[in-house]
């Protein structure tokens, strides 16, 4: 793999969805779509004027009194991510750790400006919000049964060999993306991040895996509160203007039900 392919957040595989006459066909990419429900009208990156790179002020996470941990889900208003999960139907452990990230980036890199919307759009393309395959955010965050994606074996995928012994995906042979925003294990490796304070970093943990994402993204894309630098920062995570569409559609559509 290519240092460019490594530096990348996860793996698309190759599909087809048909819906009418509108057919997609997606090759090797950064992020695994775990929750393909709908086909994606192709339009092109930057086919929307006025995309929502922050959310309004109104939609902002509002931090609770006590603050613990910089990037601890406690310094989230317990209110207002109940709010947000009822208008939105993003899982509340899930809207938790999209605002903890966004407010922790705020204090760590205050020029990216990403907004919790955008983790959101990430994170419901990439798994359902944790929910691929039956699984369930449990009340510390991790994902059960754990999220994975397909072998990467080179026979309807890319062909990328183990990277990390089985540690993290359970394959010793085959890579495989890992936990609710899909990285690869190499990725890992050199993103990872420990957003919930307990110490470790961990691809299963939705707070560690959306601190990693919104880390990945600001690198990737520098101030996400211009068109430019949010659509440059999704298409790091996943090169494809389909994704970066869907993702642009729902991050406006969970601000739009927020504000």
């Amino acid at each position: 793999m290519d240092d460019s392919a490594e530096r990348r957040a996860g793996w698309w595989r190759p599909v087809v969805t048909v819906a009418g006459a509108a057919v997609i066909v997606v090759a090797l990419l950064a992020g695994v779509n775990l929750s393909r429900t709908s086909a994606i009208v192709a339009s092109g990156p930057d086919s929307e004027a006025g995309v929502v790179v922050e959310p309004s002020m109104a939609a902002s996470p509002a931090k609770a009194d006590a603050e613990p941990s910089r990037t601890d889900v406690a310094q989230v208003s317990p209110a207002w991510a109940q709010r947000v999960a009822g208008v939105t139907g993003i899982p509340q452990r899930a809207v938790l750790a999209y605002a903890a990230a966004d407010l922790a980036l705020r204090t760590d890199k205050p020029s990216c400006r990403i907004g919790w919307n955008t983790l959101a759009a990430i994170g419901a393309v990439e798994s359902g919000h944790g929910s691929h395959d039956g699984a369930v955010l449990d009340a510390t965050g991790r994902a059960e049964p754990a999220i994975r994606g397909p072998r990467l074996d080179g026979r309807h995928t890319a062909r990328i060999t183990d990277s990390d012994q089985g540690s993290l995906d359970g394959d010793p042979q085959w890579d495989r993306a890992v936990g609710p925003m899909q990285f690869l294990p190499s990725t890992w490796r050199t993103w990872g991040r420990d957003g919930s304070g307990d110490g470790v970093a961990d691809p299963d943990q939705i707070d560690d895996a959306t601190l990693t994402a919104a880390d990945y993204l600001c690198a990737a894309g520098g101030a996400l509160n211009t068109s430019s630098g949010w659509t440059r920062a999704i298409w790091a995570y996943n090169h494809s203007s389909d994704y970066v569409d869907r993702v642009r559609r729902l991050a406006n559509d969970y601000a739009a039900a927020a504000s």
